[in-house]
């Protein structure tokens, strides 16, 4: 007995260690250079936490795809009425909450008006606020009226500060998350790594090909490289080591992705801050910045100029890159009519994304070219949404906004930028009104116009989405619309 268990155990070994006979993998492990803050995506900005949450523990009523598609998720159906005020949602049936509790229209109401309350932090509050009124007359219908039409409603329904809250987990989810998702908080060892783990009771819990996920929080870009290299992390969506994308190329171990994204990577400047509240100074900046050379030298050549705060791949979208050509002489000439002492001196916070770390770096040499003294200081990303975003304690910053069609953000005067246009709100009243969508994306063109004549922010370039992972793992984005890792749809070869 003794030597057929022996003999059954090395057999066993062996199976396990010969060339496809192995296990099949069951897990995933992604990098992100963030760690997101919290884990409720509803009620702050950080994009890292949709890149954990969204899809995985929480779900809104409808799903963003890669493509820009617009498709059910915790609604079965919709309806819109022809004048676009009138959204009537059909619920998905037998849906629960990773506490067991069920899930109704009653979670759709109590979240959307949590999302619009005057103490809301929700980043997309604005969006929110402008339903009229929320009906739930039986608990599979939910009745959305709008004040205005709503050409973006469903893609807003499908962002991740859309998802649906249970109201008696709501006020713990920054740490204790309780969603309708496929997946539950398993472990977050802060400053490391997070591990989500396979929820049982999700409904389709035997379609879900990977019972575990986790999340390595890398922001030094040669750790990344490495991290990938000794196979310590399988995929790395947004992958910041551009300059290293050649040796993963070359590797047949490796897949490299390159896609699209919504993010608008910008040299945001503080409006109300002297002397950057004069529009002469931004409009010298502006004419001090050489997109091309950021692109290049920060980015490797990876990356579409913008002109305001659209991507290509909007409605509406116009190309404004030419109102600001790169002429040092012109921006010298405006800090002069300005009344501006040269040399200038002003604070330039830089986050921990490479992107924002080496364009920093250029545009600081530009600035100096023209007689303004940028001093570098690099912060935390903690830092960053404490000093710079809640506080506006900062003259310039770089980051990417990665939001879909968010331009209403320049339509609040205490946003970070702190830009107060009334000509502003009087057009974004336009884009949330507009009754065709002609008229709605000629609205959005007289708002991208008016952010470039303004120079409310120096407008860079649209930022890529760059993946390296493993060659076998299936189910990743090339393009990103929002910033999620829909780990439901990854599986292994």
């Amino acid at each position: 007995m003794r030597r057929v268990s022996r003999f059954a155990f090395f057999l066993g070994v062996a199976l396990c260690a010969a060339p496809g006979l192995a296990f099949a993998k069951d897990s995933v492990t992604i990098g992100m250079v963030l760690e997101p803050p919290g884990l409720d995506p509803t009620s702050a900005p950080a994009a890292a936490i949709g890149e954990v949450t969204h899809y995985n523990i929480f779900e809104g009523l409808t799903k963003i795809n890669e493509d820009f598609s617009v498709t059910p998720l915790l609604a079965e159906k919709w309806d819109f009425s022809p004048d676009l005020k009138t959204l009537t949602f059909t619920l998905k049936p037998n849906v629960k909450f990773q506490d067991d509790e069920p899930f109704s229209s009653k979670d759709v109401k109590y979240s959307f008006e949590r999302f619009a309350a005057k103490d809301s932090t929700n980043k997309d509050k604005g969006f929110f606020a402008s339903i009229d009124s929320i009906e739930t007359p039986d608990p599979m219908t939910v009745v959305l009226k709008f004040k205005d039409p709503s050409f973006e409603a469903l893609f807003h329904l499908g962002m991740d500060t859309a998802v649906i809250l249970d109201e008696k987990s709501a006020a713990g989810e920054a740490t204790s998350p309780v969603g309708t998702g496929p997946y539950k908080l398993s472990s977050w060892t802060k400053g490391s790594s997070l591990t989500l783990d396979k929820w049982d009771g999700f409904r389709d819990a035997a379609k879900i090909p990977l019972t575990r996920a986790t999340f390595r929080f890398i922001s030094d870009p040669s750790a990344a490289v490495a991290a990938m290299l000794a196979g310590d992390v399988d995929a790395f969506p947004r992958f910041a080591n551009v300059e290293a994308l050649g040796q993963f190329k070359s590797d047949p171990r490796f897949q490299v992705l390159v896609g699209g994204t919504e993010g608008k990577t910008i040299l945001a400047m503080n409006n109300k801050k002297k002397p950057l509240d004069d529009l002469k100074v931004r409009q010298a900046i502006a004419y001090a910045i050489d997109r091309k050379a950021i692109i290049d030298g920060a980015m490797d050549g990876l990356g579409t100029p913008i002109g305001s705060h659209l991507t290509p791949n909007d409605p509406g979208y116009i190309d404004l890159t030419g109102m600001y050509p790169h002429d040092p002489e012109k921006a010298k000439a405006l800090l002069k009519e300005a009344g501006v002492t040269t040399p200038l001196e002003l604070s330039l916070i830089l986050p921990p994304p490479p992107y924002a770390r080496q364009s920093g770096e250029i545009i600081a040499a530009e600035l100096a070219e023209v007689g303004i003294n940028a001093k570098i200081q690099d912060v935390e990303w903690a830092q960053w949404l404490s000093g710079v975003y809640k506080d506006k304690n900062y003259d310039l910053t770089i980051i990417s906004h990665v939001e879909p069609l968010d331009i209403g953000i320049y339509a609040n005067p205490n946003y970070y930028y702190q830009y107060d246009s009334q000509a502003f709100r009087d057009i974004y009243a336009k884009i949330v009104s507009a009754p065709n969508l002609d008229a709605y994306k000629a609205a959005l063109g007289e708002a991208q116009k008016k952010l470039a004549e303004d120079s409310v922010n120096a407008f860079l370039f649209q930022l890529p989405n760059v993946t390296v992972a493993d060659a076998k793992l299936k189910g990743l984005w090339k393009n990103a619309p929002i910033f999620v890792n829909d780990i439901s749809a990854m599986s292994w070869q």
